[in-house]
């Protein structure tokens, strides 16, 4: 006969709790990411890094190989991506984190898609961000700084001029390879700006991609160049948070965050 003693029941009790609004007491803005994009999440994590705000994102499927017709395939697939986004909180905006894709696509396009997830929600691209961030800088003749190839280079050009800006300069780094755009280091991108921003027939410089690390770049060249310079990443989150009703200053970023 065994002589060991039961052990004790557990007392057991159901805790009373309140709640708040949790982490996004200000804004909640969802975000879709490229499956190849090793930046976007990286500089939105500094940017958004604000009491009360709050961004949730999903990955989307897309090729590596930037070109108009792998760029095009991805609409089909921006509803599912939003439908992952924390569904059942409210979101203030969503965004869709690709530049040549929101051109090749259509602003309005990617709009109608994210819109079938989250009716009504406010939608912004980075190309969107970044039109009203020129615009909000009263900027006109623009330096387009890519890396893409000459067939998506040219519908950014003609995107551009048809929201009413001139193109006065276009450089490229020429490369479709998405994973080793994301690689192009902060010595390339400032040369780069600095070269192509610095003549007379350019009021300010947009370096578009959300691969290319500007965020931590964008206030020091801005200093060197005595030029506005904005980037889809930052152009993007700027336009966010606005849509958002966030109108903290951020000058760390830019001079487009004091607007």
């Amino acid at each position: 006969m065994s002589t060991e003693l039961a052990s004790p029941p557990s007392t057991f009790s159901v805790l009373p709790f309140t709640m708040d609004a949790g982490v996004m007491s200000r804004a909640a803005i969802g975000l879709v990411v490229l499956a190849t994009d090793q930046t976007l999440e990286h500089e939105w994590r500094q940017i958004m890094n604000l009491p009360g705000v709050a961004f949730f994102e999903a990955r989307l499927h897309n090729s590596p190989d930037i070109t108009p017709a792998n760029l095009a395939a991805m609409e089909k697939d921006i509803t599912a991506a939003v439908q992952l986004i924390v569904p059942d909180v409210p979101l203030q905006v969503v965004a869709f984190g690709c530049t040549s894709g929101s051109i090749v696509i259509g602003e309005e396009q990617v709009a109608q898609r994210i819109r079938e997830a989250r009716p009504g929600v406010a939608c912004t691209t980075p190309i969107t961000g970044a039109v009203a961030g020129l615009r909000a800088l009263g900027a006109q003749r623009i330096a387009l700084i890519t890396p893409y190839v000459q067939s998506v280079n040219a519908l950014f050009e003609d995107h551009l001029v048809d929201s009413g800006f001139d193109i006065t300069r276009i450089a490229t780094f020429n490369h479709s390879n998405d994973n080793e755009v994301a690689r192009i280091d902060a010595a390339s991108l400032r040369a780069a700006i600095l070269a192509t921003g610095a003549h007379d027939d350019v009021d300010a410089v947009f370096v578009s991609c959300t691969s290319l690390r500007m965020a931590a770049l964008t206030r020091e060249v801005e200093q060197a160049l005595g030029k506005p310079v904005i980037a889809s990443n930052s152009a993007m989150a700027w336009h966010a948070l606005r849509l958002a009703g966030v109108r903290d200053a951020l000058p760390q970023f830019g001079r487009l965050f004091e607007h």
